[in-house]
């Protein structure tokens, strides 16, 4: 589904990102974890189609397709869905006509009618309950006012409304207590089937216990130092990453 080869990355004269290889494959979950300036935001950021940062060099594929090519709204169309450590507010707009106004353009995208309103109600309906979100959050404004819970439950939320192939997940455990965290990561799992696939970045262990992994990648001065199994990330709440980083040799 997913293919990044030799992928450099950078902003202004800074290369954060210095040779990432990663494939992902339909049904998988992997999980990105590294010290805090590895680059795994970066790494989010670029496959979102972030235009503060540059490719220098390398490809990405999303289903065979160049994505590098694309502008962020074909990324969108084509299935691809970030969630932002740091939600952001958009004042003036609820939640409702947000959702709306997405899913019928990526449904257009498709070549699908756009959904009636009653077909729309029923769908946020459905989908407000895998994250418990209460009803009445959907005709406030996006995420102004919310809890950092309640921003990235209605993260959650939006993912579920838009039916991704690919999730990218940069930090949604950030800020959250655990009831929160066990809301959020709970919904990732429930949304997550054999034809799509979820990259959860995260510095905690904790989350992954919700949302097990397939694959565990230790990113570190902006290339994938080392790869595991779910059992990785328990070694890294253990013991750190000293014991990868001390042997790594660039």
């Amino acid at each position: 589904m997913l293919k990044v080869t030799d992928l450099h990355a950078s902003v202004g004269d800074k290369e954060i990102l210095r040779g990432i290889n990663l494939e992902v494959k339909a049904g998988e979950v992997h999980a990105i974890m590294g010290p805090n300036g590895s680059g795994k935001s970066t790494l989010a950021s670029v496959l979102a189609g972030n235009d503060k940062f540059t490719v220098t060099s390398g490809s990405v594929t999303f289903e065979g397709e160049d994505m590098l090519s694309m502008s962020v709204e074909e990324r969108a169309h084509k299935g691809m869905f970030l969630g932002f450590q740091y939600p952001v507010e958009i004042p003036g707009v609820t939640m409702a006509n947000f959702m709306k106004l997405a899913v019928n353009e990526r449904r257009k995208a498709e070549g699908k009618e756009p959904l009636t309103a009653a077909e729309f109600l029923r769908l946020m309906r459905e989908k407000s309950a895998v994250v418990e979100l209460d009803a009445k959050m959907t005709s406030r404004a996006v995420n102004e006012g919310f809890s950092g819970g309640e921003k990235k439950k209605n993260e959650i939320f939006q993912m579920a409304m838009l039916d991704p192939k690919l999730a990218v997940l940069d930090e949604t455990d950030s800020g959250l207590d655990i009831d929160a965290l066990r809301i959020v990561a709970t919904g990732v799992t429930r949304l997550h089937t054999p034809q799509n696939a979820t990259v959860v970045i995260t510095h905690y262990q904790r989350l992954l216990d919700y949302i097990v992994p397939d694959v565990v990648h230790v990113l570190y001065k902006g290339r994938i130092i080392y790869s595991g199994d779910k059992s990785l990330a328990l070694k890294l709440e253990k013991e750190g990453y000293d014991w990868l980083i001390n042997d790594y040799k660039e």
